[in-house]
């Protein structure tokens, strides 16, 4: 199963990136992942199932380690050959 995932973390701050954002793009571009856009209003990550659901583990508890007070997100099945 293909996992796509939206997520973005909160508070934002439009002048410079807050470390949770920088944390939660380290953890989704370390993450073994098929695709990932990071945003600056919403970022997005495809994968396996597996590697989606550990880089969402991770993203929740590095991001609110890192001062996240709201970390949003959406998981979605992406059926094959959609994309």
């Amino acid at each position: 199963m293909r996992l796509k995932v939206e997520f973005t973390t909160e508070p934002f701050d439009l002048d410079e990136a807050p470390a949770h954002a920088v944390v939660a793009r380290q953890v989704v571009e370390a993450a073994e992942l098929d695709a990932v856009d990071v945003g600056p209003f919403g970022n997005t990550a495809e994968g396996g199932a597996d590697a989606v659901l550990a880089a969402v583990d991770a993203l929740l508890r590095k991001t609110l380690e890192a001062g996240a007070t709201r970390v949003t997100l959406q998981v979605n099945v992406v059926e094959e050959g959609e994309a």
